[in-house]
């Protein structure tokens, strides 16, 4: 790919999130490096937002839980001329640890904090030394709080939420931007491969992704730290702060039992 246009790659690129992401940054006039495992539907959307927007879009089929396919990813980004990386892959299992196997709680680990970890180190020893670039995780607002009934997906999101602020500091004046995203609940295919249906919650309570993903980026092109969207999710972020942990253990589990 060879262009003047800004370049950015987005993983978990085939559904939710990702196509917002992906058609959002297009608009913008960026072309696209599109990473999930579902190669048909990266194709598809690679082709739309060439037809729509003029940009090229390169699909890069990979699942970053496998070691192997994860670093074919991370040697493109050291190899190419990214300006922005949006870390946007990742996964998570509803119900208590135990009822789920080791190798999906491994698996989501895999996904939603060594990929993140590496990719992240990839984009920046590509962006520090030029001085410029934009990295964006994607965590969530569960990050903020210990959660029942996602123990793993709440812990590893937690760990982005953390890894990311300290590295936006590491690279504060280097002219690189980073920032993490912490959606709540989002009408995505999430919710179904997580096996949430949202049902004992109100609809007030869900977002739109092109929002969630406007909202990251806006504040990504600010350079803030963190996003939290939604006033309803900054209240959420915000509580845990002040209270018990032992409130917000039984808080969250009672929320959680909702879905």
């Amino acid at each position: 790919m060879s262009s003047e246009r800004p370049r950015a790659l987005v993983t978990g690129a085939s559904s939710g999130l990702g196509v917002s992401f992906t058609r959002r940054l297009a608009a913008a006039g960026h072309d696209l490096v599109l990473v999930a495992r579902t190669t048909d539907a990266m194709e598809r959307l690679g082709n739309e937002v060439a037809d729509h927007h003029g940009v090229r879009a390169e699909v890069l089929s990979a699942d970053l839980a496998d070691r192997a396919q994860l670093s074919r990813v991370v040697d493109w980004i050291g190899a190419g001329d990214v300006d922005v990386v949006v870390n946007n892959a990742g996964f998570g299992f509803y119900g208590p640890v135990i009822s789920h196997t080791p190798e999906q709680e491994i698996g989501m680990v895999d996904v939603d904090v060594a990929a993140v970890v590496a990719l992240s180190h990839a984009a920046l020893q590509a962006m520090v030394p030029r001085r410029s670039g934009s990295l964006l995780n994607v965590a969530s607002v569960a990050g903020f709080a210990t959660t029942p009934e996602s123990a793993t997906y709440s812990a590893a999101k937690s760990f982005v939420l953390m890894f990311t602020e300290a590295v936006h500091e590491e690279v504060a004046g280097t002219g690189v931007k980073v920032s993490v995203l912490c959606p709540g609940f989002t009408r995505t295919s999430f919710q179904d491969n997580a096996g949430i249906t949202g049902k004992g919650l109100p609809s007030f309570v869900w977002a739109e992704a092109d929002d969630v993903v406007r909202e990251g980026l806006a504040a990504l092109e600010r350079n803030q730290a963190v996003c939290v969207p939604g006033l309803l999710n900054k209240v959420a972020a915000a509580s845990p702060r002040f209270a018990p942990r032992t409130v917000v253990r039984r808080l969250s589990s009672q929320v959680m039992k909702r879905l």
